[in-house]
């Protein structure tokens, strides 16, 4: 009797003690999953996320856009939600005891990036009621990161554990117009999901009046169908004056598809919607729809292609698809008017890329508006003299005008090889129209110096150079591109992969790298004309001095830390 009440307590302890890793069994996670306006998102995908944000398992949301998973031993996860045309949100750091309730919102990109009115400084003013906000100077919130919102994860490749990743990088920098003195920028950027990439920038200048820069891009994968792709980016820049006003904002938002039609061709369609302003008590706007396409036939080793488009990317030192300069079209003023630099462009070109060697010829035709013509001023009395012919930037002194509407056809060559070493050379030529500026021996207004600038056609000559030191893990690059000094505009203005006039010189070096390689810190350098060559100097009736060039020579260098 006594044997079996001992079995029977034991009996009830193990089934008591079984009891809270049945309970920890039977833990799940659900909730609801909607857009901002609250519209239930069905089909959404739905991921359970371990700590190191490796997938434990997914699953769809219903009719209603609800999900549920179970089964779950307790503990910390995240929850990742992706919809067509949303942008992942992530929610971490979710603790799992028992049955949790998550709800995720999906956001789109155009709700992520938002403009704010200025609103005026005040000591007792209450504390934001979002998680983290960049302003310009003028106290204007730029750019919002909703706490709702998507957070990016990336993914290295296959079968490697996914993790975040950001790049801060600190300069110094002046000769560009818009920017000048100490600057930071923030980016983060890769793939949050295998077919998803998402690239977020910007730029400013802490305790100044110095511009700002940001920008958000998104891609989809569509698999065989191809791609789409959504970029939109801002750029404030307080201090360029014109028209007696101060304040110029710049916006784009550029859209486009990429389809493949069987497996040699491919098309990529979109357009570029621009707006500028320039503040004041009679705001000047300038707007622009810019189109753009492309197809492209391969075959092994050869590429032939056709190319429209219709807006002029601006030239910056050191800018590449990463940075929202690349993104946004040069702006001027012509009579008081704010304009963008814009115009027609068609290609057909033919390219062969081997792994030693390349080569490529193109024939293009340009209609160019408001081509852009930029001078450094050294004014009379010190104080730039009010005019509605020129934006003027007081943090560069550097001036922008637009020039006489020009058209120019020509010819696109280039032949690259692979060198020892992995390094390579690369040279090219381009026949084409560019405006030019005749040498003027007297002293004359600004109007009649802007008179003189027309179209001729010429040729440009360059060779690059670049590469990887072996030992140091010095990454270089060193271009020198002629074109004839008394230019103002670049010769084939159009053009993508052009060396920038002159002697250019791109240094980056390696300070310190993590053991996994994922980030470390390392030394930039960027040089534009570095010899101070194509000047073009003007001596106005006032007394001050204007210096065109198709390039002025700028300076940017600082650290940078990838983590």
């Amino acid at each position: 009797m006594k044997l079996c009440t001992h079995l029977a307590g034991l009996a009830v302890l193990i089934v008591f003690g079984a009891a809270p890793a049945f309970g920890a069994a039977a833990a799940s996670v659900s909730g609801y999953v909607h857009d901002s306006a609250g519209v239930p998102q069905i089909g959404a995908e739905v991921q359970l996320l371990r700590p190191d944000l490796s997938v434990v398992t997914s699953v769809y949301t219903d009719s209603k856009g609800r999900f549920l998973i179970s089964s779950l031993e307790p503990g910390r996860y995240a929850l990742k939600a992706m919809g067509p045309d949303f942008l992942p949100a992530l929610r971490e750091n979710v603790k799992v005891r028992g049955a949790v309730v998550v709800n995720l919102t999906l956001n789109t990109l155009y709700e992520v990036i938002q403009w704010l009115p200025a609103e005026p400084r005040a000591g007792n003013s209450q504390k934001d009621d979002w998680a983290w906000t960049l302003r310009s100077a003028a106290n204007r919130p730029l750019l919002r990161w909703l706490e709702d919102g998507p957070l990016v994860v990336v993914s290295d490749g296959t079968g490697a554990k996914p993790k975040l990743k950001a790049r801060l990088m600190a300069t110094g920098q002046a000769g560009t117009f818009g920017e000048s003195g100490e600057r930071f920028t923030a980016a983060v950027e890769d793939t949050p999901a295998d077919s998803r990439e998402l690239l977020a920038r910007v730029d400013f200048a802490p305790g100044t009046d110095a511009g700002m820069e940001s920008m958000l891009g998104f891609r989809q994968d569509l698999g065989f169908a191809g791609s789409v792709q959504s970029v939109a980016a801002v750029r404030v820049e307080p201090e360029v004056e014109g028209s007696g006003d101060e304040g110029l904002d710049e916006a784009v938002v550029r859209n486009s598809e990429t389809m493949h039609l069987g497996e040699a061709i491919e098309a990529e369609v979109g357009s570029t919607a621009v707006l500028g302003r320039l503040g004041g008590s009679s705001p000047e706007m300038a707007t622009a729809m810019l189109p753009f396409a492309a197809v492209t036939w391969r075959g092994g080793a050869n590429t032939v292609s056709y190319r429209m488009a219709t807006m002029v990317q601006s030239h910056v030192a050191g800018e590449d698809e990463s940075e929202a300069g690349a993104w946004l079209p040069a702006m001027a003023e012509r009579g008081g008017k704010l304009v963008v630099e814009r115009g027609l462009h068609q290609e057909i070109g033919w390219e062969r890329q081997t792994d030693a060697s390349g080569a490529a010829v193109a024939i293009y035709s340009d209609d160019l508006d408001n081509p852009v013509i930029e001078a450094l001023g050294h004014f009379a009395g010190g104080d730039f003299p009010a005019t509605d012919q020129m934006l003027f930037d007081r943090a560069s002194n550097l001036l922008r005008a637009a020039g006489p509407s020009f058209s120019s056809g020509g010819l696109q060559a280039s032949v690259e090889h692979r060198l020892p070493g992995g390094n390579r050379i690369r040279m090219s030529y381009a026949s084409g129209s560019a405006l030019v500026m005749p040498a003027l021996p007297q002293a004359i207004p600004l109007s009649e110096v802007l008179a003189t600038v027309r179209p001729r056609h010429m040729q440009t000559y360059a060779i690059a150079l670049s590469g990887t030191l072996d030992g140091t893990g010095t990454h270089w690059s060193a271009s020198y591109r002629w074109q004839p000094d008394d230019t103002v505009t670049e010769v084939a203005a159009f053009a993508q992969d052009a060396a920038a006039p002159f002697f250019s010189l791109h240094l980056s070096q390696p300070i310190h790298v993590t053991r996994d390689g994922s980030g470390g810190l390392e030394a930039l350098l960027d040089v534009r004309n570095l010899l101070a060559e194509g000047y073009r100097p003007y001596l106005l009736s006032d007394g001050s001095l204007l210096l065109f060039a198709t390039e002025q020579r700028s300076l940017r260098a600082g650290l940078a830390f990838t983590f």
